[in-house]
């Protein structure tokens, strides 16, 4: 299984006040081996995925991250985003680079430092620079509720309860994304990984990781897509699950066999471990390639799995089938009473904008002919330092900038599937992908969602100053162009109760990152 780092042990029990909780991650390169294949990679903490944090409701957190990266071979500077973390009055401890700050240099340490402001569930923490999470900087973020409304229905929720999804690539991400620009091919994963291990075709027989349950009892499993392309399709042989919480928004529990995690998504599901003794195949099948002369050879998705075991199972591979039968739907998420379905009300939006994905330059990107290209000085310190209007902002054309307080309903036709996601916010998919209805009463709500067909389309109020980017979280798409950044409230950001707090040590990431030599950055 995934190793976790934990700083106390009271970072993971139930604490009666908010708590200010301490993380010391060291970035560094170290050898990998996840599917058995060997290679160099980016960790987080020192091993993969990354160190765990685990904290509770209401405990801010101070993250020191020391660059040691000195790898030419792969990106040596670098930035870390809180995924799912709406960053009240701390945009520029959002992480990704060129929107709210710049990268961190080669030896340099970087002190985030944040609320998790009455948030609770699953978040994650990756790399936001270029493509180098792909080389392995990621890692799950937890926000435990002692008073979750949801806690009668399971008994365990613990380390033991996590469960990662990720692929894996032997080729480092650098070298992946050259051979993408020169042939469009998006790269496929040579591997699928379940709690950071799993196989590749005519590969070592690397053991599959244990999720361990005891018959009888009901476990909150956290499931968190730390991917870079797939998605996954997750299911247990022989179990029902019950969905109840997508991206740290808890939701009416609906019993399934399967439910499709788009890369960056999480969701909590819960097992009642009601089958005889024995064990099970946990699945998670990506997407994203098939294997064969046309795709990459090593991949199978059928690979990707884990076990479940039993207590009093013999240690043993399963001989389960997968029965199929039905998966969550779009339909059937509406957010429970407490996160206020239906709050953004029913009538018309006071701005609508429209996003038209286009690739009329393969294998680039873009949203309204534009392919976004990150700025030279990060969007979040040109507001800060004066911009307010279009012109003021460069590149204006991929920068979109919203009034305070409005309820703002953004549209994206066309195909995909692309998972989009919106940094500062959660967001009600008032039209899921191919729905032929609206719904205002209790759409579903999260910050990852896929663009797969339709007129997908989100709302929300831009009540949080900051600069947010919106984009794919297929990173090579991201990094491809599919991207555009909100400048929400720019006045706001400077003066009143809203008004950004940064941190000296913020605003001399620049002129640090901007005198390193080339290869460096």
């Amino acid at each position: 299984m995934v190793r976790f780092s934990f700083v106390t042990l009271a970072s993971i029990l139930p604490a009666a006040l908010a708590a200010v909780r301490h993380f010391d991650i060291p970035i560094t390169v170290t050898t990998l081996s996840p599917d058995g294949f060997e290679r160099q990679g980016i960790v987080a903490g020192g091993t993969f995925p990354g160190t765990a944090i685990m904290v509770q409701k209401n405990d801010s957190v101070i993250i020191p991250v020391h660059n040691e990266l000195h790898d030419p071979l792969m990106r040596q500077s670098t930035s870390i985003h809180w995924h799912g973390f709406f960053q009240a009055r701390t945009s520029d401890m959002d992480g990704p680079a060129f929107v709210t700050q710049c990268p961190i240099a080669p030896n340099a340490t970087f002190v985030y430092s944040f609320s998790t402001a009455g948030q609770t569930g699953n978040f994650w923490y990756h790399s936001h620079l270029s493509t180098q999470y792909c080389d392995g900087l990621r890692g799950i973020f937890v926000v435990y509720d002692p008073n979750d409304p949801l806690k009668d229905l399971y008994d365990v929720d613990d380390e033991g309860t996590i469960i990662t999804l990720a692929d894996w690539y032997h080729e480092l991400a650098p070298a992946a994304q050259n051979d993408f620009f020169k042939t469009g091919v998006v790269p496929i994963p040579d591997s699928g990984l379940i709690n950071g291990k799993g196989r590749f075709v005519g590969g070592p027989l690397v053991p599959f990781a244990v999720v361990n349950v005891e018959q009888g009892k009901r476990y909150r499993l956290r499931i968190f897509a730390i991917a870079c392309r797939p998605f996954f399709t997750f299911s247990i042989d022989n179990h029902n699950i019950t969905f109840m919480e997508a991206d740290g928004i808890e939701h009416d529990p609906v019993e399934v066999q399967n439910i499709d995690i788009y890369t960056a998504q999480r969701v909590s599901a819960i097992l009642h471990a009601n089958q005889p003794v024995d064990n099970y195949w946990i699945r998670a099948p990506p997407t994203g390639g098939a294997p064969g002369p046309t795709g990459n050879p090593n991949f199978d998705p059928d690979l990707t799995r884990a076990i479940l075991r039993y207590k009093g199972a013999p240690d043993v591979e399963p001989t389960t089938n997968n029965t199929g039968g039905p998966k969550l739907l779009d339909e059937q998420m509406h957010p429970i009473p407490q996160e206020l379905p239906g709050k953004l009300g029913s009538g018309p939006p006071d701005v609508a904008v429209t996003l038209n994905i286009g690739q009329p330059n393969p294998p680039f990107w873009d949203i309204n002919g534009v392919s976004y290209i990150s700025p030279t000085v990060p969007v979040l310190l040109q507001i800060l330092s004066g911009a307010k209007q279009p012109q003021d902002l460069l590149p204006s054309e991929q920068i979109i900038i919203l009034p305070p307080n409005i309820l703002l309903e953004v549209s994206i036709p066309g195909p995909g599937p692309h998972p989009f996601h919106l940094h500062g916010h959660a967001f009600d998919v008032v039209r899921p992908s191919n729905a032929n209805e609206t719904n205002f009463i209790n759409p579903l709500r999260r910050d990852v969602y896929p663009v797969n067909g339709g007129n997908t389309t989100f709302r929300w109020m831009t009540d949080n100053p900051g600069a947010w980017f919106l984009h794919c979280h297929i990173d090579w798409h991201l990094e491809a162009g599919l991207a555009v950044v909100f400048a929400e409230a720019p006045e706001q950001n400077l003066v009143g109760p809203q008004a950004q707090i940064t941190p000296q040590e913020w605003k001399d990431l620049c002129p640090e990152y901007d005198a390193l030599a080339a290869d460096l950055q």
